[in-house]
């Protein structure tokens, strides 16, 4: 929201606003120079206005997040891109419930998507953000909810916090820095890891969200790593630690439709390996990350043909959630003029290409093979006992 302040959010949120925002909500799609000169001939103050229009497109961005909620919700680019979605948070909010959570302080809460959800299930909520104007717009989504009497927003420091006043503690460390975009080391997280890491061990019902590239080694003793995917995209990874953690390693799938299905394992484990066959499984992203290959091998009586590789072969075709197949037609040592010979010979003109293992750019390899023809193929870049191999493949 450029030029927004905390009372220019507040003039949002009044009769005036509103109609701003009705009126925003009417040009949605239009050409910005159009819409804002619109919203000018109906007598609404350009700064009101740019802040209205800016709210309507945020808000259309954000119902992939939210459904039907962000249209009574308010944003920042930033806010909404680092948020919670409201599938995870409310999954999230019903296992602290159901452990018996009545009260949880939210540090770092952000635009307020796990303060509302954890509200929705009946917890009370005492929510920190250190910027004033993301505080500010937490609580008016908390008050557009009709959570205000649970949710409580405060502006303040989060390490300030008494946390042991708290049944348990919910943190979201900020993961990115003005003018570097994101952090990947939790030494630049906001709060500072010290301070993250210390939490369980001031209150035991404490759970961490955290970046999905987080490392296993940083899993406080005794607590659950869980990795999230919805629609096959990697959102999150959460620590559960003290009585929350219920297995050391949990994927948790969520699929488009909002169904969700769990893999839960040691993480440890080492899948058998052998040779390739006729199916391969592409495991989904939040299986690998939380280390649980050889346990989804197993549901499909699979085996790695690299040990360091995360693709799973059987002979047979079985059906499972937790990866997409694919039919294996083709298995050859990586050869540029071999494998261009062998698609143009199969008028492959459109190919997928995946890989792990392999340092090649795929669309650099998609120019190399100069493709022609009507039909489509998938191809596999990947490695056997540390060779380099191409697969072929089809759609299962």
């Amino acid at each position: 929201m450029p030029g927004v302040t905390p009372e220019l959010l507040r003039v949002l949120r009044s009769p005036d606003g509103e109609k701003a925002l009705a009126t925003a909500d009417e040009l949605a799609g239009a050409d910005p120079l159009v819409a804002a000169s619109a919203m000018r001939s109906r007598g609404i103050p350009a700064d009101l206005a740019a802040a209205a229009l800016t709210q309507a497109s945020l808000r259309g961005r954000a119902a992939c997040k939210f459904g039907p909620d962000a249209a009574r919700m308010f944003f920042t680019r930033a806010g909404w891109e680092q948020a919670t979605r409201s599938v995870v948070a409310d999954r999230r909010a019903a296992r602290l419930a159901d452990a018996g959570v009545r009260s949880l302080v939210d540090l770092g809460c952000g635009l307020g998507s796990d303060a509302l959800a954890a509200a929705r299930r009946g917890i009370r909520v005492y929510a920190v953000e250190a910027d004033p104007l993301t505080a500010a717009i937490a609580a008016a989504n908390a008050e557009a909810a009709g959570l205000a009497e649970l949710i409580t927003v405060e502006c303040a420091d989060a390490t300030t916090v008494e946390v042991e006043r708290y049944d348990a503690v919910f943190a979201d460390p900020a993961r990115r820095q003005t003018g570097r975009g994101r952090v990947f080391n939790p030494k630049s997280y906001s709060p500072s890891w010290d301070f993250i890491a210390g939490l369980p061990g001031r209150v035991p019902l404490t759970t961490l969200k955290l970046a999905p590239g987080i490392d296993h080694d940083l899993l406080p003793p005794g607590a659950e790593g869980e990795w999230v995917s919805v629609g096959g995209d990697l959102v999150e990874a959460a620590f559960w630690c003290g009585p929350l953690a219920a297995a050391p390693r949990r994927a948790t799938l969520i699929g488009a439709s909002g169904e969700v299905r769990e893999l839960t394992g040691t993480g440890v484990e080492a899948a058998p390996v052998g040779a390739v066959g006729g199916y391969l499984y592409d495991p989904d992203p939040a299986v690998v990350r939380s280390h649980l290959v050889a346990e989804f091998a197993a549901t499909v009586g699979g085996r790695l043909a690299d040990p360091e590789i995360a693709y799973v072969y059987t002979d047979e075709p079985v059906d499972t959630p937790y990866a997409r197949r694919l039919t294996v037609t083709d298995v050859l040592p990586f050869s540029l003029k071999r494998l261009r010979a062998l698609l143009r010979e199969r008028g492959v003109g459109r190919l997928e290409i995946r890989k792990r293992g392999s340092a090649l750019v795929p669309e650099q390899l998609r120019k190399d093979l100069k493709l022609s023809g009507p039909n489509p193929a998938g191809v596999v870049l990947t490695r056997m006992n540390g060779a380099p191999v191409v697969l072929l493949t089809s759609a299962a």
